[in-house]
């Protein structure tokens, strides 16, 4: 795919190279395992040490997030292969089956620990005491992750993968439900023992909460969702700015990934020859594939307010 750098005249953002982005993603991916390694660990033991359901809570949301790790990196792998014959736009929908798998685990993440904070307050005499190092890991990891998620969402930005997004926010789900699990311990240091479990089902409906979101979503671009309206609207005018081109219509666009395939009819005048209405179709295209996130634009070309009836009517 080919890319055009900006001009100061130009409002469209450049497509990213796929390499860079995949590079990208590897590299803040990796960070992420590391430090969900060690926080999911960190949480886990010191949780059944200090009897604290929240944190246990949380350090099962970290392992969560480490699976998300290990799904990323295997859809960025598989997403960057060329296109071949049995998958002429390539692989870039991987991309959003593996956002589609983020969403699914939170999801059910989320419901186990629902479900395991309603059992301990159906007892509330079962809810112990817990240590004060509960409530240091818990400030510690909210802290880890809050940064984790910072940095990931600038490098998301950066490389405009939805795919790390959906990943960068499920670290801050995770920064956000180490400040809830922060809240029930100190709760529960100060005399209050069911805060701890009330945190942990707090936690739980944050995550299954973000995983319907994410995976609503991608579902959504795996059904042919198409782009935004202010998007199609930029490459409608990018196609109509084309010199030769009298008008566009029937412009239609979907997801594949972070990408958008696309199909539009192009008008040009009627007495054009063919090779002279292919050069103007071929221009519309390149500056459409230099200008915005599209992978292919399929371009059909009519003659200028021909009253054939097989589109809309030019403006007056």
């Amino acid at each position: 795919m080919r890319v055009a750098q900006r001009s100061p005249d130009d409002d469209h953002e450049s497509p990213v190279p796929f390499a860079e982005r995949a590079a990208a993603a590897s590299r803040s991916t990796w960070i992420s395992v590391w430090v969900n390694v060690t926080l999911c660990t960190v949480q886990i033991v010191v949780g059944v040490f200090a009897r604290s359901q929240a944190l246990i809570a949380d350090g099962l949301h970290s392992l969560s997030d480490l699976i998300s790790d290990f799904v990323v990196l295997g859809a960025n792998r598989i997403s960057g292969r060329s296109a071949d014959a049995a998958h002429p736009y390539g692989y870039l929908r991987v991309e959003t089956a593996a956002s589609l798998v983020l969403g699914l685990i939170l999801l059910a993440v989320g419901a186990g620990m629902l479900w395991s904070a309603a059992m301990k307050l159906e007892d509330p005499s079962a809810v112990a005491p817990v240590h004060v190092i509960a409530l240091c890991v818990a400030i510690t990891t909210l802290v880890a992750k809050e940064a984790l998620f910072r940095y990931m969402l600038a490098v998301a930005k950066r490389v405009k993968s939805s795919m790390l997004v959906a990943n960068a926010w499920h670290a801050r789900s995770d920064a956000a439900s180490s400040l809830v699990v922060s809240v029930g311990i100190i709760g529960n240091l100060l005399g209050f023992p069911l805060l701890d479990p009330i945190a942990a089902a707090i936690v739980g409906f944050m995550v299954a909460r973000m995983g319907w979101s994410f995976g609503w979503q991608a579902l959504r671009d795996l059904m042919d969702r198409a782009a935004d309206e202010v998007e199609i609207a930029a490459i409608r005018a990018t196609i109509a700015d084309t010199p030769g081109v009298r008008a566009v219509h029937d412009l239609r666009t979907r997801k594949t990934g972070d990408m958008i395939i696309a199909d539009a009819h192009i008008e040009v005048d009627a007495t054009l020859s063919v090779e002279a209405g292919h050069a103007i179709a071929v221009a519309a295209r390149n500056r459409v594939l230099q200008r915005h996130r599209v992978l292919n634009l399929m371009t059909h070309i009519d003659p200028w307010k021909r009253p054939d009836g097989d589109h809309e009517s030019p403006p007056a």
